[in-house]
């Protein structure tokens, strides 16, 4: 094994007299599997845990076929990013392995996201690698090799947070560095994984981050940060799907939400909610997209004000409380925070769980709410806030005009 560079004298003040990672054994006995994505933040993170005595293995999975993104900057888990995790491995003076995981990372992740992208949602399939490959398989190999934790470079807090007969019990919190909050992404890891995994740059600036990778000498110090969407080079969503789904992109009608027919389009796939440009119409008043009607096969647009959404009703909900959802959003709902887009800072709003199914009312109204977007739950407002989890939103309701317009028009026939 490769000996490990010497750590600069800032960085031994890392090195405590404690178990940092809340076991109850000292850090040689702690066995960690870090998952090595190539990028800056998680080779620092092998990098502390090394620092800090930890027996440390590292292991990069390979998800797709890279291709393309080989050389692209903000790309991650292909070929040069798998090289750049195995030579910090190097390095630091541990273990690397490399796992194939494309077939599992196409059938859970690429082929969901373009189902759900033509069906006119806006699918966030960073939160399903997270769910399936990251979370649940790698975290089932961590514990395979007798890791007590799996560790990741993601930028949140998680401590102890003790519940009745469950003293192991771990809680989620947002990091210390609002603008690199990634928890909007992770909403729906579940309690059984929180426990056994450990974030240590929660606490943590970007800045912090990049000046640890320098001062240990690792090669991806200045390296460019991954982009959301992996697997889609340029960030051209319609490229990746009309090669994998040659069919994906049916023509149809560009109606008004008054049921005028405004024009054709080639393909839903090219529309969001909420865009107003490049819709390929010229009515001279300014219109958006107000939905997308994937049955019919139809872009539903209309004026600005059609977008503002105060109510959002979520499936696939994962509550992370300390009560149990039902009893917890019953009756007035439970007072909390909640975001709709990983951009924006969490908002007031209410959850509730009743006879019509879980849904969330928001007191500041969004515009542009889409089918398949998060909505990730808060405790504050603040950076420490803890999460409560979320769940995916099924369907947003508008402005009473603009829903009843809505339906209305959903409910006609279309033309043959």
């Amino acid at each position: 094994m490769p000996k490990g560079r010497a750590v600069p004298d800032r960085f031994k003040n890392w090195q405590l007299p404690v178990n940092t990672l809340d076991f109850d054994k000292k850090p040689e006995d702690t066995r960690v599997v870090v998952a090595m994505s190539g990028g800056v933040d998680s080779s620092v993170v092998a990098g502390i845990l090394k620092q800090q005595g930890y027996d440390v293995l590292g292991i990069t999975l390979q998800l797709y076929d890279h291709g393309a993104a080989v050389h692209r900057a903000g790309s991650c888990c292909a070929g040069q990013d798998i090289d750049d995790a195995r030579r910090v491995c190097e390095t630091l003076g541990i273990p690397h392995y490399v796992l194939d995981y494309e077939k599992r990372f196409r059938d859970t992740v690429i082929n969901p996201f373009m189902e759900s992208y033509v069906a006119g949602e806006t699918p966030i399939p960073c939160v399903s690698c997270n769910q399936t490959v990251k979370f649940a398989d790698l975290l089932a190999t961590a514990k395979e090799l007798g890791a007590d934790a799996l560790a990741t470079g993601h930028y949140i807090r998680s401590r102890r947070n003790p519940a009745p007969g469950n003293a192991s019990r771990r809680a989620l919190y947002r990091p210390a560095d609002a603008d690199r909050d990634q928890s909007y992404f992770l909403f729906a890891t579940t309690q059984e994984q929180i426990d056994y995994l450990r974030f240590p740059l929660g606490g943590l600036p970007k800045a912090e981050t990049r000046k640890l990778a320098e001062e240990m000498g690792l090669v991806v110090a200045k390296k460019a940060d991954s982009q959301d969407i992996c697997f889609v080079p340029q960030g051209k969503y319609t490229d990746v799907i009309n090669k994998l789904k040659p069919n994906a992109a049916l023509s149809g009608d560009i109606v008004h939400l008054d049921g005028r027919v405004l024009g054709q389009h080639e393909g839903i796939l090219h529309y969001t909610i909420g865009q107003r440009r490049g819709i390929g119409i010229a009515t001279g008043e300014p219109l958006y997209v107000v939905y997308l009607d994937a049955r019919s096969r139809r872009v539903i647009v209309g004026p600005k004000e059609a977008l503002e959404t105060h109510r959002v009703y979520l499936r696939d909900v994962n509550w992370l409380g300390d009560t149990a959802l039902v009893d917890a959003a019953a009756g007035e709902g439970f007072a909390c925070f909640a975001k709709v887009r990983s951009t924006r800072a969490p908002t007031p709003a209410v959850l509730h769980a009743d006879q019509r199914g879980i849904y969330v009312d928001l007191s500041v109204g969004e515009a542009g709410i889409a089918p398949g977007q998060a909505c990730a739950l808060y405790s504050a407002p603040g950076d420490d806030a803890r999460v409560y989890g979320g769940g995916f939103i099924e369907r947003s309701e508008r402005e009473p005009a603009a829903e009843a317009s809505l339906k209305a028009l959903l409910a006609s026939a279309v033309a043959a």
